[in-house]
């Protein structure tokens, strides 16, 4: 007799028509570790770096049609008695510069020495990280005692984003 009885109610499929997803996304974007004497060469100070770097994920339709927000983190830890400026610049397919995040690293003193920077990318500034398609990283080295071959500490940088959807 158990078995004859049920309870049953009209099911509103409709309602998946107004199913919406926020999915978040979380990488590692960037990491170095330049020890000092790297930033010297047969004697002579080079006083800065640059790494070039092609991204073609904004190319992909998923990412322009949903992605909403991005937030780009920093981490530097110095531990060299020079100060550094990291310049990230963001440039599109013809070469032409859209944006610069520059992140200030002070000299190394004897105290931890750790700079934290985060860049949020909505609106405008979304849509200029959705046509960049090259990032350059430079790091300056500010004037100071001069550095040789066996100078100790290095400076360390690792990056992340995390990326906003809104998928309907």
């Amino acid at each position: 007799m158990l078995f004859y009885c049920s309870c049953s109610s009209d099911l509103d499929y409709e309602q998946s028509k107004n199913l919406q997803l926020e999915p978040t996304y979380v990488a590692n974007l960037l990491y170095f570790d330049i020890p000092a004497h790297e930033f010297v060469t047969n004697g002579i100070e080079t006083p800065q770096f640059i790494d070039r770097s092609t991204i073609d994920v904004f190319n992909n339709s998923f990412f322009v049609n949903n992605l909403t927000k991005v937030d780009l983190d920093f981490e530097i830890t110095n531990t060299i008695t020079r100060a550094y400026v990291l310049d990230v610049k963001l440039y599109n397919a013809t070469g032409v510069q859209l944006d610069v995040i520059s992140i200030a690293v002070p000299a190394y003193y004897g105290a931890l020495n750790k700079v934290v920077q985060k860049e949020v990318f909505q609106g405008i500034r979304l849509t200029t990280l959705k046509n960049t398609t090259r990032i350059d990283m430079n790091i300056r080295m500010a004037s100071g005692a001069p550095l040789t071959e066996t100078s100790s500490g290095s400076i360390k940088m690792r990056s992340g984003i995390t990326a906003y959807f809104v998928l309907q």
